[in-house]
């Protein structure tokens, strides 16, 4: 996508037939054209982990935990599970910049405090000196807790001192950007507006083809029909994702719950 370190939802304009409870098509952005053509290069293992083995439908959610669960010892010497579990997206733009295929993730929780040992540990060669006020002992440093003032197990005295914890490398989990071109323009060219259709079917969109659609759509009462504007964020490209693998109406499913 364009906009690979956007903060904000995307957003795209709904027709829809209230009285078939149905969306006729969407108008769409080149970003969320985008967006939608980057889920061809997600790879089924990463559309497994990003939804859950339970979502799938079909079998490859039991492959992937087969996976899982497979004990090292039957891995060959060099190969990783992590290649199957958390492949990487092959794009000449792959970016580990964006959350899912460049949409804006959701807040992410706030970490946690943990807590160690208030006393100082003066140690020499495995040796604790007690000079710090009331002693401590160099087992001190192996004990922590998330909960402030917890008594220290080795030399009981209360646990208040925070420490940081630092994460391990690529622990973001984030899936790279797959269907941008080079320097990530994107894929589509953003002069027009697209028409995305129930089923994912995208083609430039104009006043004359969305009138042939509203015919080949049987649509006659056109006082049925309503426009609405929905964001695109986090949660709903997933939802697009899950649904683009199980339906042939998945705006519909999507924004129409």
């Amino acid at each position: 996508m364009a906009t690979a370190t956007t903060t904000t939802a995307l957003s795209m304009k709904l027709l829809i037939d209230t009285k078939a409870r149905r969306v006729l098509f969407a108008e769409a952005s080149k970003d969320v054209v985008d967006f939608l053509f980057s889920l061809l290069v997600l790879p089924v293992g990463t559309a497994v982990k990003l939804l859950g083995k339970d979502a799938m439908v079909g079998c490859v959610g039991s492959l992937y935990g087969s996976v899982e669960r497979l004990d090292g010892t039957y891995v060959q010497p060099g190969a990783s599970k992590d290649v199957l579990l958390h492949p990487s997206v092959l794009s000449p733009a792959a970016s580990g910049k964006s959350s899912l295929l460049g949409l804006p993730a959701p807040p992410s929780p706030q970490a946690k405090t943990f807590y160690r040992c208030s006393m100082q540990c003066n140690c020499y060669n495995g040796r604790t000196v007690f000079g710090a006020p009331g002693g401590s002992s160099s087992n001190c440093r192996t004990y922590v807790t998330d909960s402030c003032g917890t008594h220290c197990p080795s030399c009981n005295n209360q646990m208040t001192t925070p420490f940081t914890v630092v994460p391990s490398a690529g622990s973001g989990g984030q899936v790279a950007q797959g269907a941008a071109g080079e320097g990530g323009k994107g894929f589509v060219q953003g002069i027009v507006t697209y028409t995305v259709m129930d089923d994912l079917t995208v083609t430039p969109m104009s006043s004359i083809s969305s009138i042939t659609l509203l015919n080949t759509l049987a649509v006659r009462d056109l006082a049925a029909l309503q426009e609405k504007t929905v964001q695109l964020g986090y949660d709903q490209g997933l939802e697009i994702l899950k649904a683009s693998l199980q339906s042939k109406t998945v705006l519909t499913d999507v924004f129409l719950k």
